[in-house]
């Protein structure tokens, strides 16, 4: 286990036999992890050219990448990883922003990664949005492939002209921010399967409308049901007045009787 400058912390995380070691990088803040990162690939590609794989050297635990710009507050979180010059990019960053934000719709906080940047030749940057990465606050997310590939679902989008020449793939993502315990993972919310406050909103939006549809319909035929009540009350009445005019010699009748005694 080894220990930068800057409070990043790398370490063997646990992995089925047979499959590669990934290395698990911590964030400190006051002393305690505030955010673990980990991938068991990670690569670039500029235009046409070679593709760059940077997964030992960002998860080296020989030599762990420079993070000591990388900072944690409650509801901010910046993982800064400094490669250096690699092949012909001249001091290359990765640079991935994260927030924490509490959503009525689902009752709870999650986090998000809202943006992953690559800054490099002194003054260029590549800014790739993120906003489908999500995970509640109690979970950390996980994905097998965070990626700007379109045949990967295109988790992040190019928002700069620089980003269209990249592209950004990381395999096997994992991450967690603002909620560590004990310096592990918590269980993962699965990219694939896990509910995004836009979608819990939209499922409880659509059980309102369902509960009021429901009562809408329940009323129409109860008011039908009176509806039909009345008219059979109605039938009765007019039938039972009908008898005297059908039969009146019963009415002349008793009137002579009663005149007769």
């Amino acid at each position: 286990m080894a220990e930068s400058d800057g409070g990043m912390r790398m370490e063997e995380s646990l992995v089925p036999a047979g499959q590669p070691f990934k290395r698990l990088l911590q964030v400190l803040s006051n002393g305690e992890p505030c955010l673990l990162f980990q991938a068991r690939r990670l690569s670039l590609r500029y235009e046409r050219q070679k593709q760059l794989d940077l997964t030992e050297q960002a998860f080296s635990p020989q030599k762990p990448v420079d993070t000591s710009q990388s900072v944690c507050s409650r509801d901010k979180a910046t993982l800064v990883m400094r490669f250096g010059d690699v092949e012909d990019v001249r001091d290359l960053f990765i640079r991935l922003q994260l927030s924490n934000t509490f959503y009525e719709s689902s009752g709870q906080w999650w986090f998000s990664v809202d943006s992953i940047s690559l800054l490099y030749n002194t003054s260029e940057e590549a800014v790739f949005n993120a906003s489908e990465v999500y995970a509640p606050a109690s979970s950390s997310y996980h994905c097998l492939h965070v990626s700007s590939l379109q045949r990967y679902s295109a988790l992040l989008l190019p928002s700069t002209d620089h980003a269209r020449r990249w592209t950004v793939t990381f395999t096997d993502f994992q991450i967690q921010a603002f909620n560590v315990t004990s310096g592990k993972f918590s269980p993962a919310s699965d990219c694939a399967t896990f509910l995004t406050p836009a979608i819990l909103m939209g499922l409880v939006t659509s059980l309102i409308l369902l509960l009021v549809l429901a009562y809408a319909l329940h009323m129409v035929i109860h008011l039908k049901h009176i509806e039909h009540d009345n008219e059979h009350k109605a039938d009765i009445y007019y039938t039972e007045n009908s008898e005297h005019p059908e039969h009146p010699e019963h009415c002349v009748e008793n009137i002579t009787e009663k005149n007769f005694l």
